[in-house]
């Protein structure tokens, strides 16, 4: 993962115990993209420089406005007016409609508030798959993460995720925005025809619902997370069938859901 293109350095002052010095810092940047879809305003992104063309298509896909890329009919991206104009095959859809329209339903049995949009209703599906996975490969993959994390390492601003198969990884993404992240990686896919549903997921950062909601969308049946998960995303995890690990760091890791698909437990 190479440094974001949209890096900017500042002058700051560094206080490291006794030590006092001033020194230039690399800060990420932070652009806001507005999405007009089929001439209407649908809404605006912040998000890091970079793979704008992946973001749009990761997003309108997990929202459920597109199936699949060759329904988008024009795409234009204008990153310095922080304008994205698309128009689609069929025009405005249900899902369009229903864009952050509010659904409320019990999760998992147990009395929480899940599915908090129309459409994580429509979109949101049960991963069922074979795959499993070896802990010396959830450690290996959450190593290969943190070494290709090179602009994490120069701002500590972004959060990063992968696709991995086979001992490595197969595309990764990385974005101010953990949604966005996921956004870019099944954007990338959906555009150069990677299938999701053989590959595990590593990410940088926290598991929520919204997060959890994203994998299922993308037929991904294997998180692996550097950090914790919430109570809510392990509930809709087992529901919809994805396996959760977490505070993959190290030779450590916790797993929370569908322990099934890890071998030698």
């Amino acid at each position: 993962m190479n440094a974001c293109k949209g890096t900017t350095n500042y002058q700051i002052v560094k206080i490291n115990g006794q030590s006092i010095e001033s020194m230039n810092e690399p800060v990420i940047e932070e652009i806001p993209l507005t999405i007009f879809l089929n001439g209407k305003e649908l809404v605006t992104m912040l998000a890091a420089a970079g793979e704008e063309k992946y973001l749009v298509i990761g997003f309108l896909a997990t929202e459920g406005i597109i199936q699949n890329i060759n329904e988008i009919k024009t795409l234009d991206i204008d990153v310095m007016q922080g304008v994205i104009h698309v128009t689609t095959v069929s025009g405005e859809t249900a899902a369009e409609k229903m864009f952050l329209k509010r659904y409320l339903t019990a999760c998992c049995g147990k009395g929480r508030s899940a599915f908090y949009f129309v459409n994580d209703v429509l979109t949101a599906k049960t991963v069922s798959t074979e795959l499993t996975i070896s802990i010396k490969e959830v450690m290996q993959y959450s190593e290969l993460l943190e070494a290709v994390s090179e602009t994490f390492r120069l701002t500590g601003g972004v959060h990063g995720g992968a696709l991995a198969k086979n001992g490595e990884l197969v595309c990764w993404s990385q974005d101010i925005g953990r949604h966005n992240v996921f956004d870019k990686l099944y954007g990338r896919c959906l555009t150069e025809g990677i299938s999701t549903y053989d590959k595990i997921l590593v990410f940088s950062g926290r598991v929520s619902s919204e997060i959890l909601l994203k994998v299922s969308k993308m037929n991904i049946s294997v998180i692996i997370a550097r950090s914790a998960p919430t109570s809510l995303a392990i509930d809709m995890a087992e529901e919809l069938g994805v396996t959760v690990i977490g505070f993959a760091r190290g030779q450590r890791c916790n797993i929370y859901s569908h322990k099934e698909r890890v071998l030698g437990l």
